[in-house]
Formats: structure tokens, sequence, C-alpha cells
């Protein structure tokens, strides 16, 4: 298979994130005999997706193989040539989609990116780099930020962390952060497969959960 390699120019990008701004508006006095309204309890976070605890190795390519909850995503990385600079390359930082995450994407979709011809690992390929930063990105530098990352693939993630109980990238969940390898590199677990928006299946969405049949009404 003939695929596009890592760039060099990709390597020396600049971490870029834009902070949160804050506005802060001045409300008027309550009037002395007007008590202030109460303040609405917020709604409770979502229960995110547990995962065994992913312990880091000797490269980021190493820890994902070892852990065993990252199949789809060795292998996708091992037809589409990614893997040695994930074995080389230090203080990298990639966000590592589990095998859920992939299982999630609609069947004909993830059946076309595994097909081994090369129009499917140079597509695939595309998808692995957006998930790459070449630079570490830990949740130090994630929690209270909020903005676009530049990555690999040349189309930057957006990191948000304004919520510093559920730290996001994109539309995913970081669902255990700062996974830490021998040669500097940084792994954050997410829900999700990210799929840039130059990508040809960039309107993908997750397959949808079966409905369970409606009870049968008696009589």
């Amino acid at each position: 298979m003939r695929l596009k390699s890592l760039s060099a120019t990709a390597v020396a990008a600049a971490l870029i994130v834009c902070p949160a701004l804050a506005v802060a508006q001045t409300a008027p006095p309550p009037a002395a005999d007007t008590a202030p309204p109460a303040a609405a309890p917020a709604p409770p976070s979502p229960a995110l997706p547990t995962i065994p605890k992913v312990d880091g190795g000797a490269n980021i390519y190493a820890t994902l193989k070892s852990s065993g909850q990252f199949t789809l995503l060795v292998k996708a990385l091992d037809e589409t040539g990614l893997a040695p600079y994930l074995q080389s390359y230090p203080n990298f930082t990639f966000f590592a989609p589990t095998d859920a995450a992939f299982n999630a994407l609609p069947p004909d979709v993830l059946a076309k990116l595994m097909a081994p011809n090369d129009t499917a690992a140079n597509q695939l390929q595309q998808i692995l780099k957006y998930h790459l930063i070449t630079v570490p990105v830990d949740s130090t530098k994630i929690r209270g930020a909020k903005g676009p990352v530049p990555t690999v693939e040349n189309t930057p993630v957006t990191i948000d962390g304004s919520n510093p109980d559920d730290l996001k990238v994109n539309d995913a969940d970081i669902i255990q952060a700062d996974v830490r390898t021998t040669n500097g590199g940084v792994i954050n677990v997410i829900d999700k497969v990210l799929i840039p928006s130059d990508s040809p299946y960039a309107a993908a969405q997750p397959a949808p959960s079966p409905t369970p049949p409606a009870p049968s009404s008696g009589g």
C-alpha cells in the first residue's frame, strides 16, 4: 500500500489553544423588601463510560497494544503505516478511541474504513492523523481552556475544559486523561472516533442503540 506519511511541517506544529473568555455583568441590587430569586440547581452531568485503567508503556503504540482495549485502533495503525511514528517520535499526544468507540460507528462506515485496499487505508489514515498532536497536551492544558488545537491532519480539533469534570475534544468525552509513556507521549482515551470535516465520512454518526419493542396492549 502506498500511504501518505506524516509531514515534517506537522511535527513542528505549535499548540494553539484559545482560552475561554468570561464577561462579568453587574446586576442591580435587589430592592430592600425583595428577596433574591433562588438559583436553579445545575443539572447533573451524565455519567461517563468506564474502562479498565490504561497504564503507560514505552511509547504510545506499545501502550495501546498492551492495554487490550484498542484492538481496532491498533489494527488501523498497522494498516495505515502510522504505528512506527507512534513508536519512535517522543512527546506526541494521541486521542485514542476505544474498541467501543469504533464499534459505535455505523457498521457500513466501519467496514469501508477497515477494507483491505489503498483507498480505505488512506481515508483511515486521514482520520487517525486527526487524533494526533505533535506536542504534549495533558489535562492541565485542557482544563479551563476552550479552543482549537492543530493536528497532524492539518484540521484542528476543539478542546473544551470549561467543565473540569467532563473534559472534551470535539463532541467526544475524555474518559481517561494523562496516560503517560516513557518517551514523553500522552494518551487521552476518548469515547468517540473523531472525523475531520474534510473526510468523506464527516457526516458519519454513531450507530443508534437498538430500540426495545413497545409492550403489546392487552385485550
